[in-house]
């Protein structure tokens, strides 16, 4: 998988469509949830975009200090169904703490995290903030990096 780092204004109106494409197949469908995915925070935000034979297949965006938590954030962390067995989350998720680094000069980072993967999170430094709490009907808690 190449990764890449973009800008709203950088992507090409191609990427932008295959992002929402995938995070639609992703969080809408498969996850049967009905909420508002574009949310104007994608122009705030840099797109980390996963690329495997020219088709996006994972993607994340991030968040300067202030701009969604206080802390720098990751959201919408995201990998195409048939390639989660190849470990690109976690190649994702490095790839995304990385961006943060080198575009916020920030190590401490909080996401909003879907419960059932707070392990997963956990392998990549995030430690479980506060309590368990429903976002869009999903259980979420809170994690942070620091």
């Amino acid at each position: 998988m190449n990764i890449k780092v973009k800008s709203f204004n950088e992507l090409t109106v191609n990427e932008l469509y295959a992002i929402l494409q995938l995070r639609s197949e992703v969080f809408v469908v498969e996850q049967n949830c009905v909420y508002q995915d574009i949310d104007f925070k994608d122009q705030k935000s840099l797109h980390v975009i996963g690329f495997k034979d020219d088709k996006i297949i994972a993607y994340t965006r991030i968040f300067k200090p202030g701009d969604y938590f206080k802390n720098a954030s990751i959201g919408r962390v995201v990998v195409a169904a048939l390639e989660r067995k190849h470990s690109y989350g976690h190649n994702l998720m490095k790839a995304s703490i990385n961006a943060i680094k080198e575009n916020f000069n920030s190590d401490t980072i909080t996401i909003s995290a879907q419960k059932y993967l707070q392990k997963f999170y956990e392998s990549h430094n995030f430690t479980k903030v506060g309590e368990e709490y429903l976002e869009d009907g999903i259980p979420h808690i809170r994690m942070d990096r620091i």
